[in-house]
């Protein structure tokens, strides 16, 4: 009894099924059947016959028997194109992930970047700092489009420039030329801690007297440094060398070609050409005093720096902003090269 029971339910179930499958064969030919009867040279599917084969192929695992206008494959393709609408649908309810950089911190940075033709992605971003303007300097180098710069040195130098840099101070010689052609020479020390530039001046005949004298003014007070970095120039001979001993001062010479023992004093030395003696026209020695004058200010107060975690030789806080009005001034620094940027005050 069982078993007859069993064989019935069984033939009930496939009849049923066979039905099912029937009616939807059914409603697959009229369906096509409605799309060739449109008045069209080449009939077109509209976004409701597309989801009804979508639809049909999710539950009824034989509909590719009744497919005849178009491929299986192409109905496997809306398939996958609606789902990429769901979730792209999906995504744009939430934001997620790191907010969009406003609009006007984008144009600022260009603005800077305008503005100050020698300024890559660390000044700047040294700049919106002081600002109080958060942003990560790995965008501001997006928006740059610069690419970072290798900064490694040698490993032994390195460490012994940061054990003993507070008691470290470096000096050197660099030339400009001059509108008649003659060259001046640009003396300068500068000290490790902060990279302060302790003494700067302009001679067109150096001489071993006149830089000890520079170097007497340079540390005034007793307040010098355990040692002098100085390469081989044979300007700095055996009287300037004795100089620097009487005030308790250890020269250190650099070795033979070696100029990036000297790292500070050379990276000074292509800041202020790149900043300024590439962008003007020296005519005498009291012209170069004047804008060296002028760009050691700027190069104290205001320039960013990267080795000092975009802090200038004697620190600048970072301006707030007064009111959500105030828009971002620029200050023009040696003689509109450069920018300082503040907060304009509220009317």
């Amino acid at each position: 009894m069982l078993v007859r029971l069993a064989l019935l339910l069984g033939w009930l179930r496939a009849l049923c099924r066979l039905r099912g499958n029937l009616a939807l064969e059914n409603l697959a030919l009229r369906q096509q059947l409605t799309v060739m009867s449109r008045r069209d040279s080449r009939p077109r599917l509209t976004s409701v016959d597309r989801f009804f084969w979508v639809m049909l192929r999710r539950v009824w695992t034989r509909w590719t028997d009744a497919l005849i206008i178009v491929k299986p494959d192409t109905v496997v393709g809306w398939h996958r194109a609606g789902f990429r609408l769901y979730w792209r649908f999906r995504s744009r309810r939430k934001r997620v992930g790191r907010p969009r950089t406003r609009q006007e911190i984008r144009d600022l940075i260009k603005r800077m970047a305008a503005e100050n033709g020698t300024w890559g992605a660390p000044r700047i971003h040294g700049e919106l700092l002081k600002l109080g303007v958060a942003v990560s300097e790995r965008t501001v180098s997006r928006y740059l489009q610069d690419q970072p710069r290798n900064r490694a040195s040698r490993p032994s130098w390195l460490a012994f420039l940061r054990n003993h840099r507070e008691a470290i101070a470096a000096m050197d010689l660099f030339t400009v030329p001059t509108v008649s052609f003659r060259l001046l020479y640009v003396f300068f020390v500068i000290s490790h801690t902060r990279r302060q530039v302790l003494r700067a001046d302009v001679t067109e005949h150096p001489t071993a007297s006149w830089i000890s004298q520079q170097l007497r003014e340079a540390f005034p007070d007793g307040a010098t440094p355990r040692y002098l970095l100085l390469d081989r120039d044979s300007t700095f001979d055996r009287q300037v060398l004795v100089s620097v001993e009487n005030m308790s001062i250890k020269p250190v010479r650099t070795a033979f070609r070696s100029p990036w023992q000297n790292g500070v004093a050379e990276r000074w030395v292509e800041s202020c050409r790149r900043d300024l003696m590439d962008h003007v026209l020296v005519f005498n020695d009291r012209h170069a005093r004047r804008l060296l004058a002028e760009y050691l200010t700027y190069y104290h107060e205001d320039r960013t720096h990267y080795a000092l975690a975009k802090e200038p030789p004697l620190c600048r806080s970072v301006a707030e902003r007064p009111s959500p009005q105030s828009k971002v001034v620029g200050i023009p620094r040696v003689g509109g090269l450069h920018h300082r940027y503040e907060w304009s005050r509220a009317a």
